[in-house]
């Protein structure tokens, strides 16, 4: 892999490193000399990650909108390869998979577009987009190696969070190492290796702890995209008397990966060539992090929970320039001795407190949370034009730094009417600030936006076995510095807001447990992104409107057959009324769908147990998909090497077995795309190909 350019944008520092680390391992220093205060008192639990929803059924009861949880055996029996694989088991999620370890995250939530950027993605409550603010969320998807669930929250609960809480919550919940070491190793197709290192260790008394995992990843990629990937997690944590702990986490992650926006001309895929599009493109990323947690429980009804973090993270992306005229008549594409790195650093601080309570109000049992947030981010973007002979290095055609600064305030109440009947009532205000700097021209911009963000949700106790919930809220997404200050003007482009309901049922009879939603989503404003395309700059969108049906649901058939499934059903995810340019011509009409919206997504997997052998047989079905808001239908590539159609639906299918040969050893497999089964994933400057078969083998050994 080729090295960093010294003259792109800042680096991560090394001060921040070294104080990270320093900071996560003098915690856990201090826990393993802590002593207990009483050798005789039962251990207390170790402080938690911070969570959205919870892993016990009453964590989910309380919630009165959609809840998904992917659980640690999934992902053991399923085996996913990215977080966007494992998202597979959640209904109302589509993917758009561009490479097989999903380096960028292409997630669309209950018609929302998977191109698009619209639900807030969090690890441990912290959120993990580059720039909510100020830049692509997309850049960053964390590792799935790391993780032992998933939570997906949707509905008015949501608001407990933010921004772009449109299409819900995904929180990623990181792993605690066990006690002890662990080391896992996979092996399979592209030349894919993967080894990872667990090790854990806590003090007697279980109230100090101390865990780290390493992982590095190094594979060809499939159609010759390579690449190598190293990610570090450090977490520490203790009690500090009887009331209180303290948590650190510290993440490492660096990726070389050989990707870019171009793909295969339309005649090389249909002839079944599977090279590398642009062998000398590079998506260089890197990201570290440290979140720091206290918790205080200041008396058995009140608790006080505070988050500081911080992050950084690079995206270095060189690309070389192409012959248009010369790549259209050689049905493939040629490049010139000229590219561009259009490198960005990012840098983000926040501080999240929330204190919960317990208590009556009126008369009625309430539960409160009230929570306010401070958040600042910065992101540095440079373009270096740069040549062949000097990759790396060039001059500067572009500097600018983008920063936001964000308050949010938060009030939610949960009232327990009777003991079928809860409503739950929220309110968030969210208000940030944007700022540009030119810096070759010294010049700025600035803009600012209040939203005031209103929720009422409820949940009815039909039968001991059977709930009801709905819930409506307003939701936003605010337009990015580089669309609400572009050209060094306020364009006063509206937030994208949304009224969303939804209302549904779950239950459990015997072994059978269900969920079932009406979901819709109606937008007053869509913001068009000023690099999109020349004539839709400056301009707010029309209305949007997305409704649907989604459903899933658990059949424990017997003692060796297990029956998981989902399935999402969106008729309407369409622009409501005309889409104009700025010379007000017509350029969607009314009622085109918006890009990357499936009708039909559907998903299900029978697990078998026998023995010491666990297998799964999944299918995971995706409907027809448009690329452009002209709803073309027949693939067609343009003069600027754009390409655009109807993508059409696919059915794939993966087989999946883990055999645990005793206590410490246990042995797994997979076979992806089962069948060999030839699809498109995506449109972009070129067909993104879908990965096709492929193989896994893998060992885990405890120590």
């Amino acid at each position: 892999m080729q090295n960093h350019s010294t003259l792109c944008v800042p680096l991560l520092t090394s001060s921040y490193s070294r104080v990270a680390l320093g900071i996560a391992l003098a915690v856990s220093a201090v826990s393993f000399n802590a002593i207990a205060d009483d050798a005789g008192d039962k251990a207390k639990k170790r402080p938690e990650v911070i969570v959205v929803v919870g892993d016990k059924l009453d964590d989910v009861l309380r919630q009165p909108g959609s809840v998904a949880l992917v659980t640690a055996a999934e992902l053991e029996i399923r085996q996913p390869r990215s977080t966007e694989e494992a998202l597979r088991n959640v209904s109302g999620v589509a993917v758009k998979p561009e490479e097989e370890s999903a380096v960028v995250a292409n997630i669309g939530v209950r018609g929302l577009s998977s191109a698009d950027y619209k639900t807030l993605i969090l690890e441990d409550g912290v959120p993990v987009a580059p720039g909510l603010f100020v830049g692509n969320g997309r850049y960053y998807n964390p590792r799935i190696q790391r993780m032992e669930a998933i939570e997906v929250l949707k509905g008015a609960a949501s608001l407990r969070f933010g921004p772009s809480t449109i299409g819900g919550v995904i929180n990623y919940v990181t792993k605690q190492p066990e006690d002890g070491v662990q080391v896992y190793a996979r092996a399979g197709s592209f030349n894919t290796q993967s080894v990872t290192l667990e090790v854990g260790g806590s003090n007697p008394s279980k109230d100090a702890y101390f865990g780290a995992q390493i992982s590095h990843d190094k594979s060809d990629g499939f159609m010759d995209k390579d690449y190598d990937m190293t990610d570090i997690m450090i977490k520490a944590g203790m009690d500090i008397g009887q009331d209180q702990s303290v948590s650190v986490k510290y993440t490492d992650y660096d990726n070389d990966a050989n990707i870019s926006y171009r793909g295969l001309f339309l005649g090389a895929y249909e002839n079944g060539e599977r090279y590398n599009p642009a062998p000398d493109d590079y998506f260089l990323t890197g990201r570290r992090s440290l979140d720091i947690t206290h918790e205080w429980e200041i008396n058995a009804e009140t608790t006080l929970s505070t988050l500081v973090y911080g992050s950084e993270m690079y995206r270095d992306y060189w690309r070389y320039g192409t012959d248009n005229n010369a790549s259209m008549a050689a049905g493939r594409w040629i490049y010139t001795d000229k590219l561009n790195g259009n490198n960005r650093a990012f840098e983000r601080f926040g501080v999240d407190s929330r204190l919960q309570l317990e208590h009556t109000l009126f008369g009625l049992k309430s539960e409160t949370e009230v929570g306010v947030r401070y958040m600042y981010e910065s992101m540095d973007d440079q373009t270096i034009a740069a040549t062949r002979e000097t990759p790396r290095t060039g001059s500067l055609s572009k500097d600018v730094t983008d920063s936001a600064k964000s308050t949010a305030l938060h009030l939610q109440n949960r009232f327990e009417l009777n003991e079928h009947l809860a409503i739950t009532a929220g309110v968030r205000v969210e208000h940030y600030e944007q700022n540009r700097e030119d810096k070759r021209k010294a010049e700025q911009a600035q803009t600012s936006n209040t939203e005031v963000l209103p929720g009422l949700g409820m949940t009815y106790q039909l039968t001991p076995q059977l709930q009801a919930f709905a819930s409506v809220y307003k939701a936003f997404s605010p337009a990015l510095n580089g669309d609400a200050l572009n050209g060094l003007d306020d364009q006063e482009l509206a937030a994208e807001r949304s009224v969303n309901f939804e209302a549904g049922l779950r239950g459990q009879q015997q072994q059978f447990k269900y969920e079932l939603a009406y979901f819709r989503m109606d937008f007053d404003n869509q913001i068009i992104p000023a690099n999109s395309n020349s004539q839709f700059q400056r301009t707010n969108g029309g209305e949007t409107l997305h409704q649907g049906l989604e459903g899933q649901f658990n059949w424990q058939l017997n003692d060796a057959f297990n029956l998981t499934a989902n399935a999402t059903y969106v008729p309407d995810a369409e622009f409501d009324g005309a889409r104009y340019n700025a010379q007000g011509d017509v350029t969607t009409p009314d009622g085109n769908r918006v890009t990357y919206t499936p009708k039909w997504i559907a998903n299900m997997a029978l697990e078998h147990h026998y023995g010491k052998l666990r297998t799964s047989l999944s299918v995971h079905y995706t409907g027809d998909q448009f690329t452009d808001v002209k709803n073309s239908v027949a693939l067609k590539e343009s003069t600027s090497g754009f390409f655009t159609g109807q993508i059409d639906a696919y059915t794939l299918l993966d087989l999946n077995a883990v055999y645990e040969v005793n206590s410490a050893l246990t042995l797994s497999a997979s076979v992806k795309n089962l069948a060999d089964k030839e699809y498109i994933a995506s449109l972009r400057q070129g067909i993104y190909v879908g990965t096709e078969r492929s193989f896994d083998v893998a060992l885990r050994y405890k120590f």
